[in-house]
């Protein structure tokens, strides 16, 4: 068993506004079936297993790029879109946030009839996940939602989030089916996040004597596990800053998108007629698809494809995301029918963008950025969770 990396993330409340919500089930739709169709089933759980991969793609779709929300947000917008096409997508996804965690098990079973998988076995597999991170590991931190990402080859993923009382602070679990061999015998790569003191873990290969006798418990300090593979702890201030993210990847990016505009595009008509604001975020979301795992260590950088709903970086612009949806879309379905040539107009974006971070010199401009964004925010439709974009006062129209 490979449990793949915890997030720990400052807590948020709130809803998830309606516009935003059926956005963001639409956009993960329509990643997920990139993902699936270049790669499969498997690389859409492993990514999901990976805390880093997982926070760049709440950002990318508008939430909140550091918040607890992104966890219950994204696996409900994905719940949401892929179970009905589960069929065809050969994916399904399981239980959730509070009472809908409850369903999981009778949900695991009949997607196991359906599937000619070992449901018992899935549903044992959902519970003992549940109980380690729950119970085995005390780490003050007790569980509230738990979700069983599942292929129709019976590989899985489990995505869980608890709260610690007393804490601003939520922690998030990534369990992934590869390389199974125990439970209870060191399952995890490690177990990592900010101090809490001395912990208790009877799932460390110390407390075997504990585990076979039932007589007594061993106590095992956080210095006794291993360095953490893939660890994200995550900072409480709100707001995007130039130290959250790696700005020679941004401003390459940034520059091929909104000035050098490469002729290698100009024949393809999904580029034609699509401004630099678009190709910006199109930029993101071809990294979400496409790229390697090391380049998802600063999630809030994804926050540039479509703003955040609370305004951090900047509002979520309704039409830049509506027509990052329709591209990404109608690529995906042209693949489905034969056509790839626009989904790997969208790959070769990100690769450009990659290669130009080669030569490329960052700069100090970062607050400049971000206030531009802000500053054209009405032009694009902007809106956060607070109202409407305006046009600022003494503002000229200014249209790309």
């Amino acid at each position: 068993m490979k449990r793949s990396g915890t997030a720990d993330l400052p807590l948020h409340y709130g809803h998830i506004p309606k516009w935003l919500a059926e956005r963001m089930s639409r956009l993960g739709l329509a990643i997920t079936e990139a993902i699936i169709a270049e790669y499969g089933t498997t690389e859409v759980l492993r990514r999901l297993s990976d805390p880093f991969w997982f926070q760049s793609l709440g950002a990318v779709m508008g939430m909140d790029w550091h918040s607890s929300g992104i966890t219950t947000s994204v696996m409900g917008a994905l719940k949401s879109s892929i179970n009905p096409l589960s069929k065809e997508l050969g994916i399904y996804i399981c239980g959730g946030k509070g009472k809908s965690s409850l369903q999981t098990p009778q949900e695991l079973l009949c997607y196991s009839d359906h599937n000619g998988l070992n449901g018992i076995e899935l549903v044992r597999c959902s519970k003992l996940s549940a109980k380690v991170d729950n119970t085995a590991v005390q780490d003050g931190f007790q569980l509230y939602m738990h979700s069983f990402i599942v292929n129709t080859d019976g590989l899985w993923t489990v995505v869980q989030q608890g709260l610690q009382d007393g804490s601003s602070t939520a922690r998030r679990y990534h369990w992934h089916s590869a390389e199974m061999n125990s439970f209870v015998d060191d399952p995890h790569t490690a177990i990592c996040g900010t101090s809490q003191g001395t912990i208790l873990n009877m799932v460390a290969k110390a407390a075997h004597p504990a585990r076979q006798s039932i007589l007594s418990m061993t106590t095992e300090h956080p210095s006794r596990m291993i360095a953490e593979v893939q660890q994200l702890i995550l900072p409480k201030h709100h707001d995007v800053k130039a130290k959250d993210i790696d700005l020679k990847r941004l401003g390459a990016m940034l520059w091929l998108t909104h000035e050098k505009q490469p002729a290698d595009f100009e024949e393809l008509l999904l580029l034609q007629g699509m401004g630099p604001r678009t190709l910006q975020s199109m930029a993101l979301v071809s990294e979400v698809i496409y790229g390697t795992p090391s380049r998802f260590k600063d999630p809030a950088r994804f926050a540039f494809a479509h703003g955040g709903k609370d305004g951090h970086p900047f509002p979520v612009p309704l039409k830049i995301y509506d027509e990052t949806i329709s591209v990404l879309t109608k690529a995906v379905h042209q693949a489905k029918i034969g056509g790839s040539d626009k989904l790997q107009a969208i790959q070769k974006l990100g690769e450009l963008s990659r290669l130009a971070e080669k030569d490329f010199i960052a700069n100090n401009n970062f607050e400049e950025l971000v206030e531009k964004e802000r500053r054209d925010s009405w032009k694009f439709g902007g809106k956060t969770i607070f109202g409407d974009a305006k046009l600022p006062k003494g503002g000229q129209l200014d249209l790309f």
